[in-house]
């Protein structure tokens, strides 16, 4: 299984991060097609851009939104922070230019 990132998120940036995601408008969407390089490549440049991002799964999707969400994560490299329903917030810091400070 790939590294997701060096770092592990505690209980407490887990819970800062899902504060900021929580008014956040899902950027990406997995379809029919289930997780493909598209949507991989979307979602990693998202995630380049705001390093944190809200996935929906839609109901056409193969993939149950829990595996779907955790694949995506491990495909971009990504944090997994939450899954609520069908969709899931995911963070990937930034080095070059970080946005958000965690506690």
């Amino acid at each position: 299984m790939l590294e997701t990132n060096e770092i592990t998120l505690t209980g407490k940036q887990k819970r800062f991060l899902r504060a900021l995601g929580s008014n956040l408008d899902p950027v990406v969407q997995v379809g029919k097609g289930g997780i493909i390089d598209t949507v991989i490549e979307s979602a990693g440049q998202a995630l380049a851009a705001r390093e944190l991002i809200k996935v929906r799964v839609l109901q056409n999707s193969p993939e149950e939104p829990k595996n779907a969400i955790a694949a995506l994560a491990t495909a971009t490299g990504a944090q997994l922070v939450q899954v609520i329903g069908r969709n899931g917030l995911l963070y990937k810091k930034n080095e070059e230019k970080s946005k958000i400070e965690l506690p």
